[in-house]
């Protein structure tokens, strides 16, 4: 039998790597995960880059008045109040974070917990507390419209619950709102599991958001 022989040093050195990646990695927290941190830096407005694909430092007043508009809403958005918080959503600060669900679900799963628990850490944060957040929910492509519009909107008011009772959000704000079967994150296949998720968006700052009161 040969036996391979590992100095102390190499075997300090092993032990120190093993040691790191599990600090890297907690139980229960996948590889796409983020962390409160990176959440937070993909949703602060910054002039600069980060995580976030296009952030803006300043809201079109019109754009303002409709946040402020659908933020206190407490029924489900209408057909035309989605598509124009969409239009507007694609020009604010945002995250790849996806929540995801069990097929045909809008439970929150102890699977789930860990990022929804970075998440609300993020909106309490100094920088994004006070902030206007969407809370976009979609599902896979199995099943008719209708039922995965309401599907949609029950995954994201999950969310919304989550971070009102542990973290306690303002409702406020958060605006929750269901897209269905809408912008799926895997086009190549509508019944793939990351297209049930719940995508954040800060529409607007606490600043900008007190300024047009």
């Amino acid at each position: 039998m040969l036996i391979q022989r590992i100095s102390g040093k190499s075997l300090a050195a092993a032990i120190l790597a093993a040691g790191l990646m599990a600090i890297a990695a907690p139980h229960g927290v996948s590889a796409e995960d983020l962390s409160a941190q990176q959440i937070i830096d993909g949703l602060k407005v910054s002039k600069t880059r980060s995580l976030s694909a296009s952030p803006r430092p300043t809201l079109d007043p019109n754009d303002l008045n409709f946040v402020q508009k659908v933020r206190g809403k407490t029924r489900s958005l209408s057909m035309g109040d989605r598509s124009q918080l969409a239009e507007i959503a694609a020009k604010r600060p945002k995250i790849d974070l996806d929540i995801n669900f069990d097929f045909d679900s809008a439970a929150v799963t102890p699977r789930t917990e860990p990022q929804l628990h970075s998440l609300g850490k993020a909106l309490t944060s100094d920088e994004l507390a006070g902030s206007v957040i969407m809370l976009g929910g979609h599902t896979d492509g199995k099943g008719s419209d209708a039922y995965n519009q309401t599907l949609s909107e029950r995954r994201a008011e999950a969310v919304k619950r989550f971070l009102v009772e542990t973290y306690k959000i303002p409702a406020a704000n958060l605006v929750a709102a269901g897209y269905g079967k809408e912008g799926y994150k895997n086009p190549a296949d509508p019944l793939a599991a990351e297209n049930r998720r719940v995508e954040v968006v800060n529409m607007a700052t606490k600043d900008q958001a007190a300024n047009s009161q």
